[in-house]
């Protein structure tokens, strides 16, 4: 389980995020849903300790994220936004690096990469160099190299950008035999299809503070609309205007 509780951070004269608190259960996809600028990647990276908070914390699992970080982040697998997998290293590569980096055994590593790479459909490219992937097989390697160490809680931000709808398919797929596995899944995004589609739980996020958080129908109810775009675009239109 992955718990927000009212983080901050500023760069110089902008406050990114503002006291956002909220939480993403095991067995739940949860997505954090805001506009471009909102402040879904800084939660995020404040969440899987990259950055330290101005301000509050983040309990991962239990672990503090930050008075214990190194104990957070084993408990996390991420995919930051791009994959940023090395170009010189083939798929394989880049996978059994982060396993060792994880504290795998090498025969332990090998047979987890082979493991990915069958369910992630990765075969055909496995073992060419990373430099001139197109988007998707970079997503795939960096997701599977994100699930190298069988985390707990799966950190996704911008998961599907750049994707064809078959790369898109198969990610659905994946994340939700990991929700039905019992993982705690959070993905940030800006695509309204992908929350609707894929999430358990929503949290808005606009100007670094959180609108509004719970399921899709109860965010539709409390707004009194009947879908989540219309629920969305009401909640932001009146953070603009307070």
């Amino acid at each position: 389980m992955i718990e927000a509780r009212a983080l901050s951070k500023r760069f110089g004269a902008v406050a990114a995020v503002r006291e956002v608190s909220f939480r993403a259960a095991d067995g739940r996809i949860t997505g954090l849903l805001g506009p471009n600028g909102a402040g879904k990647s800084t939660t995020l990276r404040m969440l899987y300790t990259v950055l330290r908070p101005d301000a509050g914390d983040a309990l991962i699992d239990g672990r503090s994220a930050v008075h214990a970080p190194r104990e957070a982040a084993r408990r996390c697998g991420v995919l930051t936004h791009g994959g940023g997998i090395y170009p010189n290293l083939t798929a394989r590569e880049n996978i059994l690096y982060f396993a060792r980096l994880q504290g795998l055994p090498r025969a332990a590593a090998r047979a987890r990469a082979a493991e990915l790479i069958g369910l992630l459909g990765m075969q055909e490219f496995a073992d060419r160099r990373a430099k001139g992937f197109s988007q998707g097989e970079r997503i795939r390697t960096a997701l599977a190299r994100a699930l190298v160490h069988q985390p707990q809680n799966l950190l996704l931000d911008e998961p599907t950008n750049g994707l064809d709808v078959m790369a898109v398919r198969a990610l659905r797929a994946l994340l939700k035999s990991l929700r039905d596995a019992g993982h705690c899944v959070l993905f940030s995004s800006h695509v309204m299809q992908e929350v609707s589609a894929l999430c358990d739980e929503v949290v808005v996020i606009a100007a670094g503070t959180v609108l509004a958080a719970g399921t899709p129908e109860a965010i539709r109810a409390a707004t009194g609309t009947a879908g989540l775009e219309e629920a969305f675009v009401k909640l932001i239109g009146g953070a603009e205007m307070s």
